[in-house]
């Protein structure tokens, strides 16, 4: 199994507070959100994208061992996996692409992950873009695309399009250890192709109840209280 996968095996988003005195220190991972001021992008696609570029990160061929990606995705994964949205548009959404990392394009979205690292040492071209007004409004997704994961967002949760996706980079990291080599195998010729789909709450209260579930737990650091389930999955 992929290093990376075996740091993720049994690994929970717990409510537990930064164990750091300097917030500088704290790893996380960015991602970059392309919403345009004249044609913003639909928000599931958005979210879509955002989940396939944050297991792209952790599974690229540079994140292995010797790759020039390693350590840092590897010192990440080990601690709090935490991850930050911030929107951009125009000549900043261009100018962030020289940066490390992996750009996925869903629909009209376009969301690129960022090899994670120390918050302190964030460059300027991620550190000048804002990290609210991400709010994209609702849509009705068509039918899940063929050969993708599907992710649920618990229906009794409001979150901005940036939170939710954190969240589903999250639940996209969590589901990747479930998967057989076969299967992981078909996932990354797809792209990690992500569906997001939000349930009824009595499909998602059977979802989470289930014991092959995947659950994110949100530490609570913004929009939502501590402890709160806010995506789930489950193998095909």
């Amino acid at each position: 199994m992929n290093e990376i996968l075996k740091l993720l095996v049994d690994r929970h988003y717990t409510t537990d507070s930064e164990d750091t005195a300097d917030p500088g220190a704290v790893r996380a991972m960015p991602m970059v959100l392309r919403i345009e001021r004249t044609a913003p992008p639909c928000r599931t696609d958005v979210l879509e994208a955002a989940a396939a570029a944050a297991i792209a990160v952790c599974l690229d061929p540079r994140a292995e061992p010797g790759g020039e990606w390693h350590d840092e995705v590897v010192a990440w994964v080990r601690g709090r996996i935490r991850k930050v949205s911030r929107r951009a548009r125009g000549a900043h959404w261009e100018a962030v692409q020289a940066l490390p990392g992996v750009t996925v394009t869903v629909g009209g979205a376009q969301v690129r992950a960022f090899v994670p690292g120390r918050v302190g040492d964030l460059p300027k071209e991620l550190s000048r873009l804002q990290i609210s007004g991400s709010e994209l409004p609702t849509d009705e997704p068509g039918d899940i695309p063929p050969g993708a994961q599907v992710l649920w967002l618990n229906p009794r949760v409001e979150m901005t399009a940036g939170k939710a996706a954190a969240q589903v980079g999250h639940a996209s990291m969590l589901l990747a250890p479930t998967l057989t080599e076969a299967e992981l195998e078909q996932w990354a010729a797809a792209g990690y192709r992500c569906a997001v789909r939000t349930p009824s709450p009595a499909d998602w209260d059977a979802l989470v109840a289930r014991p092959d579930a995947v659950v994110v737990r949100d530490a609570g650091y913004t929009e939502v209280d501590p402890g709160t389930a806010t995506v789930a999955a489950c193998r095909p």
